[in-house]
């Protein structure tokens, strides 16, 4: 980092911007005024030999680089680094005119996601042909001479295991990569906007089940940290049940609030409700509810058990609240910040 920038830095920033694991750049008028070590060893450069010289002598072959200092306002591009690694490169004005820089290595996150990917693949293969190997033959018992009763009923849940099993493998991978601690993205997040988008994905469902679904949401909301495709997906999972498990012509109400400290989300509906013995129990993966009315909708039995481990990856906690016949709600806490 340079010892003598054009602009004023405290300890604290110095300190900061030296330790941080993110590369900082600051350019005035084309030529670098600060670069920290962390983007110094990012871009295979020196501290002492860039310092006062122009962008475009420094970093010739890094076009996206240079687009970042020459663009005005908020910018995002991916940058190339030197060794076949990436980052993300944000660009920002500064008051005073200076053109910040901040590098985020992603090398190491797309490589999880990738072999994610490459895991939810191979699931798909090793265990869905059995799977459909098995609804198969099920579906040729019948076929082959009278059942009685009995019969009939267990082919029917050989059947109905199957097809939530066929569903849920995508789910399950997911579930264990979280559960094995796999990094989560750590942001600032508007919950109000993660709840919009559930809301948007699900609006179809809810027309074709004849459900209504009614936001209430206090602004300004508090500002969490955490992974904003994982929260939404808590959001999602919470909202989907709400719709599958109510009756036509019933509402759901999405409610978000909080104060300086907690952020929370409920999801509350009219529909089936919960036995209070089974209020923890439907948190456990593939476990189905005992009542009848439950087994007989679409689902998995892993939404809500993959909900509860995002949230209390992210610091919080979910829990359920019900009475049976008349409705469940859902919701979740996370520790808020200061914006």
């Amino acid at each position: 980092m340079s010892e003598a920038p054009s602009f004023p830095l405290d300890a604290i920033s110095r300190h900061l911007i030296r330790n941080t694991a993110d590369g900082i750049l600051i350019a005035h008028q084309g030529k670098l005024q600060l670069i920290n070590p962390a983007a110094a060893a990012m871009l295979g450069v020196t501290v002492e030999s860039s310092i006062g010289k122009q962008i475009e002598s420094i970093f010739t072959l890094n076009p996206a680089l240079l687009t970042l200092f020459s663009r005005s306002g908020d910018q995002t591009l991916e940058v190339r680094l030197p060794k076949r690694r990436l980052a993300v490169g944000i660009g920002h004005t500064l008051p005073g005119g200076e053109r910040m820089v901040i590098l985020q290595d992603v090398t190491e996150k797309n490589e999880l996601e990738s072999r994610r990917e490459s895991l939810i693949s191979t699931m798909r293969h090793d265990l869905r042909n059995p799977i459909s190997a098995i609804s198969g033959f099920a579906e040729l018992v019948e076929k082959f001479g009278d059942l009685n009763d009995q019969q009939k009923r267990f082919l029917t849940r050989i059947r109905q295991t199957t097809s939530k099993l066929y569903d849920v493998i995508d789910t399950l991978v997911d579930l264990a990569w979280i559960e094995a601690g796999m990094p989560l993205a750590h942001q600032p997040i508007d919950l109000v906007m993660l709840v919009d988008k559930a809301v948007s994905r699900l609006r179809t469902l809810a027309y074709d089940r004849r459900v209504t679904m009614a936001v209430s949401v206090q602004k300004p909301m508090p500002a969490v940290m955490g992974d904003p495709m994982r929260l939404e997906m808590v959001i999602f999972h919470l909202l989907q049940n709400a719709i599958i498990y109510s009756d036509v012509d019933q509402s759901i109400v999405i409610h978000a609030w909080g104060d300086i400290h907690e952020a929370y989300v409920s999801v509350a509906d009219q529909g089936i409700g919960i036995d209070d013995d089974e209020l923890e129990l439907v948190f456990d993966r593939l476990y189905r509810s005992r009542d009848e009315r439950v087994r007989e909708r679409p689902g998995g039995g892993l939404g809500l058990t993959i909900a509860r481990t995002i949230v209390q990856r992210h610091g919080g906690d979910l829990w359920a609240s019900s009475n049976p016949g008349q409705g469940s709600t859902f919701t979740f806490v996370l520790p808020a910040v200061e914006a």
